[in-house]
This record gives structure tokens, C-alpha cells and sequence, in this order.
């Protein structure tokens, strides 16, 4: 089992008989190290480090992070109380949790006004509802700058087709607005996402960085810049991880051409999500059965390697046709062959192995047995964190590795928990 701390399938399937299957594997040594690196870069005076937590929210990875002293993005009001839970400090000064959203959702406007979190708005019209709501403090300002583009096409974050931000020309009359409404911008953010190459990442964080220099004197409350994230995970290659010391120049660079241009102390932050702990974890499932389809008119026969995880639990195969490693943990494993990996939804879209395009994409994997093991690698970003209850099956366990010891940190849901909300309560 590579790149896994149980180095026996003995050990992992003690662990399986204690909490079932299937469930999430976090190693938290693979969290530090990640931590380290990125802490490397961001140690200079005036450039923080945040930790965009909706790639993964558990409470362990939360304060993780906290001891470390990493920052919080937030994009919820209740994900603003989950860092609260965790140790981090409210209020914005320092701003430690920013809270980003393009719409106010739920308790995210009363979480602001009783936290006193910065809000970082993406859209005219929060100006007005802050205002609204009684809020009379500072806010950061996301800016969308034309340009910018995530890992996969869906992941659209910067440009005409993208929803995030206040578009670029919009940006100078946002700062009258706000300060007329007695808030004033602290903060300019925007976000460029990774792209497919890591080239491509600091091309678009240099010209970012450009373009904050052009806004900086319209904005004279300004004490903060961000960069986003978007730092690339390779989802192929265990060995291969980022080189980060361009963006710790870039970073450099970009502070001091930040303070010459306002003529004050300006801090750069960056925000990663994915790379913190995107191969900190593995989704573990059981085989359950191995079918075959027969070639016809309609198309190529499949192998199907059918296992008890479906895209409930994680849903970026079916999503976006991402990529994630297999392994079979067998004690005797079968000659290799393209299989297909599929779960128990009742659902065409339900396997794992799929291409970019969607279709499906037979692995040549070693052909398991009925109650073997299946391991579904660098599941720790937007794995557990975008679960569901499709199907109405509980949200799978989560189990934190720490010093050669299993913690479990969240329980199976039950049946009682999925019908917990709800009721026959009349509304009059």
C-alpha cells in the first residue's frame, strides 16, 4: 500500500472490522508536511498564509492548522463557527477568519455582526446588505480581474464565465460605494485558481499582482492583498509535489512593489486549500463483486469492480471526471486487467475510473476478489467535505493517523441522523 501508513492489509482491515466500510483515511504526517512548506514561504514579516477550509473542514485538519498558525478562509457562516470551535480567534482584527462569499447565505450576515469577522464580498449588493443588517466595519473586496482558470474546466475562477468577484472595471466604484456606506475596503482579494501547469500559476499570480498595483491607490484603506490559492496537487504522481520557492519570490516581490506603490505597509496573503490536504487522505471500500458486460453495437464490454463507496462520498470522479490512484489491498490478487471501479448508487454515473471527457476509462489494476479491499488515493480535498446523503446513506467515518495511533474523528451517520430534520411543524 504505497504512500500509506498501514503498511500491512492486516492492519487495514483491523480498522475496517472497527469502523466498516467504507471510510476516510487521514494521515496527519502528510497535513505537517504540507504545512511546512507552504509556512517556508510565507515566514517573511508581511505575508500570511491562510487555509481555504472548504476543501476539507474536520476539526483535526482545523487545528492543524491552527497550531501552526496558518490563517482561515471561510465561506459560510457556519463554517465561520467550526474555525471558532477549532481555536481560531474572531474579529478583524487581525482579521484571522475572512469569510468570502458571493451571496450571504443562511446565518452568514448575523455570524458576521456577532463574530465581527471580515467580510469579503463578491457582489455590489452586499455593500447594501452589511449596511442593512447594521454592520459598520471593515470588508475586503474580491475582485474578478479577467482572467484565471482552476484545475478542470468547471473550475472556472477568473474571467467572463466565471461568477466570483466584482468585475475588474466595477472595482473603483465599489470603494466609493463602501465608504459611503461607512465600510471601509481593507482588503482586495482575488483568486487565479492553479491551471494546468504550475508555469501557468505564477505567470497569472505576476500579472495579478500588476493589476493590484493599478487599484492601490484607489483603495487608501487597503492594508491587504490576496492572491488566492490554487498551488497544484498532482492526482497522477505520488512523488511529484510543487516546487514553492517561485511563489515565495513572488510573494516577496509582490509585497515590496505593494508597499512602494501605497506608500505604506501592505501584508500579501495566500490562500491553499487543495494542497494542504489533498493526499492526506484515501477513501478505503469494499469489494463486493466483479462483472462483466458483453461487447454489442452500443459499445465495448466493461469489467466492473463493484465496491461499497459511491460518488456520495466522493463525488469528483462523477463531477468533473477527476482523477484519483487505485489500489487493490488483496491477499491474493488476480492478473492485472482494466477494470472498472463502480459503486452502489442507483446511478449510471457511479464509478470512480472515468476521463476527462466523463467516459468511462477501464484501470489496469490487479483483479480483486469479493471482500478485498479498494483504496482511492489524495481524497483528502473535496472528498469528505462534499459527501452527501444521496440514496439516504450516512456520511462515511473519518479516522485521523497520528504518532502510529487511530483516532476516530467523525462517526458513520445513521438513519436517526438523516431524519433528524425532519418534521410536520405547521407554518402559519
Amino acid at each position: 500500500m504505497s504512500n500509506h501508513p498501514l503498511r500491512t492489509r492486516s492492519e487495514l482491515e483491523r480498522l475496517a472490522a472497527q469502523v466498516g466500510t467504507p471510510f476516510y483515511f487521514y494521515d496527519a504526517d502528510v497535513v505537517a508536511r504540507r504545512i511546512a512548506l507552504v509556512k517556508e514561504q510565507t515566514a517573511p514579516p508581511g505575508i500570511q498564509a491562510r487555509y481555504a477550509m472548504k476543501a476539507c473542514s474536520a476539526h483535526l485538519v482545523l487545528k492543524a492548522i491552527a497550531q501552526a498558525g496558518l490563517w482561515i478562509d471561510a465561506v459560510s457562516g457556519n463554517e465561520v463557527l467550526r474555525a471558532r470551535r477549532a481555536g481560531f480567534a474572531m474579529g478583524a482584527e487581525p482579521p484571522i477568519v475572512m469569510l468570502t462569499a458571493d451571496v450571504f447565505r443562511d446565518n452568514a450576515l448575523a455570524v458576521v455582526c456577532e463574530e465581527g469577522v471580515l467580510p469579503n464580498i463578491g457582489s455590489p449588493g452586499q455593500i447594501r446588505e452589511l449596511a442593512a443588517a447594521g454592520y459598520r466595519g471593515p470588508i475586503g473586496l474580491r475582485v474578478n480581474p479577467g482572467f484565471g482558470h482552476g484545475h478542470v474546466q468547471a473550475c472556472d475562477t477568473g474571467g467572463p464565465s466565471s461568477k466570483h468577484g466584482v468585475w475588474i472595471d466595477e472595482a473603483e466604484r465599489m470603494a466609493v460605494e463602501a465608504r459611503q456606506a461607512g465600510l471601509p475596503i481593507v482588503l482586495l482579494h482575488a483568486h487565479v485558481g492553479s491551471g494546468p501547469q504550475i508555469d501557468e500559476l505564477h505567470a497569472n499570480l505576476q500579472r495579478l499582482a500588476r493589476v493590484f498595483a493599478e487599484l492601490l491607490p484607489h483603495f487608501p484603506d487597503v492594508s491587504a492583498l490576496n492572491l488566492g490559492g490554487g498551488i497544484p496537487h498532482s492526482y497522477r504522481d505520488p512523488d511529484w509535489v510543487a516546487d514553492l520557492a517561485p511563489l515565495g519570490r513572488i510573494l516577496r516581490e509582490s509585497r515590496k512593489l505593494f508597499c512602494e506603490r501605497a506608500g505604506r505597509d501592505v501584508r500579501v496573503e495566500i490562500e491553499p486549500g487543495r494542497f494542504f490536504v489533498a493526499p492526506s487522505a484515501t477513501l478505503v471500500a469494499r469489494v463486493t463483486d466483479v462483472k462483466q458486460t458483453r461487447s454489442n453495437e452500443k459499445g465495448k464490454g466493461q469489467s466492473f469492480v463493484m465496491v461499497d463507496a459511491g460518488f456520495c462520498d466522493l463525488v469528483r470522479p462523477a463531477m468533473y471526471g477527476s482523477y484519483h490512484r487505485i489500489e487493490v489491498s488483496s491477499a491474493e490478487p488476480g492478473p492485472v486487467a482494466p477494470l472498472a471501479v463502480a459503486g452502489p448508487l442507483c446511478e449510471s454515473g457511479d464509478v470512480f475510473t472515468r476521463d476527462a471527457g466523463e467516459l468511462i476509462e477501464p484501470r489496469e489494476l490487479p483483479t480483486p476478489r469479493a471482500g478485498d479491499l479498494v483504496l482511492l488515493h489524495d481524497a483528502g480535498a473535496y472528498g469528505a467535505s462534499m459527501s452527501s446523503n444521496y440514496n439516504s446513506l450516512g456520511r462515511v467515518p473519518q479516522v485521523w493517523w497520528q504518532d502510529g495511533r487511530a483516532v476516530l474523528m467523525s462517526r458513520r451517520e445513521t438513519l436517526a441522523d438523516i431524519l433528524a430534520t425532519e418534521c410536520e411543524r405547521p407554518l402559519d
